[in-house]
């Protein structure tokens, strides 16, 4: 089993997560800056880097199903990691994010911080965290449907 990458994309940060060799848990790497183009070419650096299989984009669909703009913003951004990718490497998976952001925000909270604090914002630690929930997500779905034995 290879690596898998998962992207929490976002306008100004993308936090970025991956997976250990054995596609068992997630830890966060780093934070992308900038735009889209700018996001998605260090994304694709990072699946030559680290021999990626799989590209996990979290997907923010609405409470009740819908696809509002963050779902189309992120459209685009897979669109431009697509094409950055150029056809070959890694499968792009969008996945599911519903409150991820609010998990992560909890998460950084029982460690004693504080999600809206500008310190955390800037060091993308927010970002990163939940990339790391959406990928650890994604990875404990694909065991669940593994067959057993």
């Amino acid at each position: 089993m290879a690596r898998v990458l998962g992207i929490d994309f976002g306008d100004k940060r993308t936090g970025i997560a991956i997976s250990d060799p054995m596609g068992w848990t997630a830890q966060g790497l780093e934070v992308a800056t900038g735009g889209m183009q700018l996001a998605a070419a260090q994304i694709v650096r990072l699946t030559q880097q680290y021999e990626i299989e799989t590209i996990v984009v979290g997907y923010p669909i609405n409470m009740d199903g819908t696809k509002g703009f963050r779902a189309e913003r992120a459209d685009g951004f897979i669109a431009e990691l697509a094409r950055q990718l150029g056809g070959g490497g890694a499968e792009i998976v969008r996945w599911d994010e519903r409150l991820t952001s609010v998990e992560a925000a909890r998460v950084i909270r029982e460690s004693g911080g504080r999600p809206t604090s500008r310190k955390v914002r800037e060091k993308g630690s927010l970002d990163i965290v939940s990339a790391t929930i959406l990928l650890q997500s994604y990875l404990d779905s694909r065991r669940q449907d593994a067959p057993v034995g």
